[in-house]
């Protein structure tokens, strides 16, 4: 999915490419956020549960996924979508009912709005459309797990219960988004921009950033992606709701990119050992494929975008592209590597 979802963003950045069907250029964010980040937010979750009916969330997310780009019907692959999105919602109500959390109660947020996007996507309306949703459903998601960990540094029932309210109304905005544009893009702009100002006051990672090795390189993420989140919660205040256009495309990337595949290098060693069964030490080399990202970023915001420049947002594209790569390979290195000195020492 990843590939598939790659393959469609180089596509929109006009550049040549292999492609399996003629629309894959439109189901770029379906792809990225549907097929892999949801299909590994439901498969976390599904290894949390121990259950096995939690494990068809991800497995209808990613079966839906690839018949998206098959030669079937679009709707056949929407539907199993849908069915998927709804499952993965069904996974935050098995969790709430073992030990209910406002933690959980915000995931559970981001799951509703990813199934609102999944039934409105079916319905016909253009992925671009959704992408407040679809962003709202991830960075609540990730703001959940954030607050699980955020106990450390007590953050108090009044900031909980304060947190769970700007989440529940980022929800609901995202959702008007599709009725009233004009007024709720902007709404959930200053929400976006509420949600990382609160993360950075409560999240451990203001006092981890000060240490070092993995808590020192989780943080780093962390507040970084936190700034990217400020960047696009300003352009859409400011900016209004955009579905074309350099300030969509700065805002779009710095949600997704900027926060969400930084905070997933951020929390890779962390979850994927649980889900993979897999030990992924810590290793300074993945700082490299984090500053790649940033740096490529910064290129195709900054100097592409700002000023016009479509070969920069080309370059800035394929350097996020790069950085993805780099990062994958890093941790796949740096895995086989731990095992091979573990079998050494028995």
């Amino acid at each position: 999915m990843l590939i598939l979802g790659i393959t469609a963003g180089l596509l929109l950045l006009g550049l040549r490419v292999p492609t399996v069907t003629e629309r894959l250029p439109d189901l770029h964010a379906p792809l990225m956020v549907f097929g892999f980040v949801g299909t590994l937010i439901s498969l976390e979750r599904a290894v949390a549960l121990r259950a096995g009916w939690a494990y068809a969330a991800p497995l209808l997310l990613v079966s839906g996924a690839v018949l998206t780009v098959s030669p079937l019907p679009l709707l056949v692959g929407q539907v199993l979508i849908v069915v998927g999105s709804g499952v993965h919602l069904s996974q935050y109500r098995a969790i709430w009912r073992r030990q209910p959390a406002t933690a959980t109660a915000i995931q559970a947020l981001g799951a509703a709005t990813a199934l609102v996007a999944s039934i409105v996507w079916s319905g016909g309306v253009s992925a671009a459309f959704l992408v407040p949703l679809l962003a709202v459903f991830l960075v609540l998601t990730i703001a959940g797990e954030r607050l699980e960990l955020a106990r450390v540094a007590a953050p108090g029932v009044v900031a909980e219960r304060v947190f769970f309210g700007g989440a529940l109304a980022l929800a609901t905005a995202a959702v008007l988004t599709l009725t009233a544009p004009g007024v709720a893009v902007p709404a959930a702009g200053a929400l976006l921009i509420g949600v990382a100002a609160w993360l950075i006051r409560f999240d451990v990672a203001r006092v981890t950033v000060h240490q070092r090795g993995l808590p020192r390189y989780v943080a780093v993420n962390l507040l970084l992606g936190y700034g990217w989140l400020i960047v696009a919660g300003t352009g859409w205040l400011l900016g209004g709701a955009r579905t074309v256009g350099p300030l969509y495309d700065a805002t779009t990337h710095a949600i997704f990119l900027g926060f969400v595949i930084t905070l997933i290098m951020a929390h890779a060693p962390l979850i994927l050992p649980a889900v993979l069964r897999v030990r992924i030490p810590y290793h300074p080399a993945l700082y490299v494929a984090v500053a790649v990202l940033h740096l490529s970023l910064l290129v195709r915001v900054v100097i592409g975008d700002a000023w016009g420049n479509v070969l920069a947002v080309q370059l800035g594209g394929v350097g996020s592209v790069v950085a993805i790569v780099m990062f994958g390979v890093t941790v796949v290195t740096v895995s086989v590597i731990a095992r091979h000195r573990e079998k050494e020492r028995t």
